[in-house]
């Protein structure tokens, strides 16, 4: 066996018979490389295998992640979910004030079951905040997707999306139906739709627009609650 062209060690294992033609010159063995290329053959060099030399390690460096689609409407929806985190809790306290006294067991139900949604609200915002994140930081997406999926699964987390799903839904709607006679006729089926409307716009049907008017019919159904006589 003779040696191979520069920069590659002598083939490390015995030649058959058949293999190649006889006089060939062994084919080189290279670390961490495929099947050697070969130099163009000319009438005055016969063709010489090449060792191809492994690729650069800055070559094979994970991408980054991508950046959010819409960065600037994810830092809002994560701006608007910590506004609505220091209000909407303390307009159900409001409204269900309001309600336990015009409906006391109805609006008692209605306004722990809301107080219980709004509060877990915080849990929906991990996949806004671990994207952003990813994208400052150039965490590859995949692992922000991972990363969501186990937190998801955490016992805590499980358990405030479920609040949050039943809680600010179905709250809402009681909450409605027990101030349908203390507030202006227009504010209580304001108030019973809104939430309905927001699962149907961010999941059914998705439309930011709308789902943002279904928002602000539970503001509105709120701010009735709090301006009604009675409440003062």
């Amino acid at each position: 066996m003779g040696p191979g062209p520069p920069g590659c060690p002598r083939a490390r294992h015995p030649v058959r018979s058949g293999d190649r033609p006889t006089g060939a010159a062994p084919r080189p063995f290279c670390p961490g490389t495929a099947a050697p290329d070969a130099l163009p053959a000319s009438p005055t060099r016969p063709r010489e295998p090449r060792c191809r030399p492994p690729p650069s390690p800055h070559r094979q460096r994970r991408r980054p992640a991508a950046p959010p689609a819409a960065p600037g409407a994810t830092t809002a929806v994560v701006w608007l979910v910590f506004v609505a985190l220091l209000t909407l809790p303390l307009g159900v306290l409001v409204a269900g004030r309001l309600a336990v006294a015009t409906r006391p067991v109805l609006g008692t139900v209605a306004a722990v079951l809301a107080w219980l949604g709004f509060v877990s609200l915080f849990a929906v915002t991990g996949v806004e905040q671990l994207s952003l994140a990813a994208a400052d930081a150039g965490v590859p997406l995949s692992t922000v997707v991972a990363l969501d999926a186990a937190n998801t699964a955490q016992p805590v987390t499980s358990v405030a999306l479920r609040l949050f799903v039943a809680g600010h839904i179905l709250g809402a709607v009681l909450l409605g139906v027990a101030l349908w006679r203390a507030i202006p006729k227009w504010a209580a089926p304001a108030l019973i739709v809104s939430q309905p409307l927001h699962l149907l716009f961010a999941v059914g049907v998705p439309n930011h627009l709308l789902d943002t008017v279904a928002w602000s019919l539970t503001g509105v159904g709120f701010a009735a609650a709090a301006l009604a006589p009675s409440a003062r």
